[in-house]
């Protein structure tokens, strides 16, 4: 069962005063331990309520009321999501809060999560189970023949995407297990697009194919900067189709990048001048 440990609110939180690092490591301890022990879930701390507001509706139509809100002690600072058999469970683990946090003087709340058992048949509960079918993201995988690296600093390059990631083999406990020349070799990276990663690894000797039968897919708000990417992608590779006009998007084109990657960049109708 899912239980959220809330830590609530207090003067200094509301007061935007960041945790000292003692206050930083002894929180990360705590999580660890719980991750160690394969109970904890996520967790975050939320800003002061000043920067907030509420969405307060009556008679279905909603008014907005900005922060901060009185009641300190009602408000909340932060919380983790916890999965554990018991209440008891999720209480022995309220009870090894970090002592560090406000010289121990804190105040938690546990409340255990619905889940969908807890109702009746309907339709309405079915429509959520379809839901939670769904899997939480869907990203692109590409492999790469030993250039990985160069490739995915190049698509940072070409999209603004943040490069989150560039792992080598080298650097897992798989180095034991490869050959010296595979040490550099990334073993993972991932480009995060607004939430959606491409993410990529390079292959030993045989176990590398050249992409085929998929494309990664950009659409842009310009026809401007869909024409910007889709020539740098260009640069060194194959165009399969013109970046040009088509009768579903006001710009649309193909090209295999010099990496040996597919793409399609659009720019969708709707921005038709």
């Amino acid at each position: 069962m899912k239980y959220m440990l809330m830590r609530k609110a207090d003067t200094d939180t509301e007061n935007a005063v960041l945790p000292t690092e003692g206050i930083l490591q002894a929180m990360a301890d705590y999580n660890d331990r719980m991750t160690q022990a394969g109970v904890f879930v996520d967790g975050n701390g939320l800003r002061p309520t000043s920067e907030g507001c509420r969405i307060q509706f009556r008679n279905g139509e909603p008014t907005v009321i900005q922060g901060p809100f009185e009641q300190t002690g009602e408000l909340l600072a932060g919380y983790s999501v916890l999965e554990v058999d018991s209440l008891e469970e999720a209480i022995a683990w309220a009870k090894q809060w970090p002592p560090e946090d406000a010289d121990g003087n804190v105040t938690l709340e546990l409340r255990r999560y619905f889940t969908l058992e807890d109702f009746e048949p309907s339709a309405a509960l079915e429509q959520h189970r379809a839901q939670e079918k769904l899997p939480r993201e869907m990203n692109v995988h590409v492999a790469f023949a030993g250039n990985c690296r160069e490739a995915m600093e190049f698509y940072a390059e070409v999209t603004g995407g943040n490069l989150e990631a560039m792992i080598t083999y080298g650097e897992t406990p798989a180095a034991e297990d490869m050959p010296p020349e595979m040490h550099d070799r990334i073993v993972h990276s991932s480009l995060n697009l607004r939430g959606r990663r491409l993410m990529g690894a390079d292959m030993a000797g045989d176990c590398y194919q050249p992409p085929q039968g998929a494309q990664v897919h950009l659409d842009y708000a310009s026809p401007e900067q869909g024409e910007r990417v889709f020539q740098a992608l260009s640069e060194g590779g194959t165009v399969i189709m013109p970046f040009e006009k088509t009768f579903w998007a006001h710009r649309f084109g193909m090209v295999t990048d010099r990496f040996g990657v597919q793409w399609m960049i659009s720019a969708e109708l709707e921005h038709c001048q």
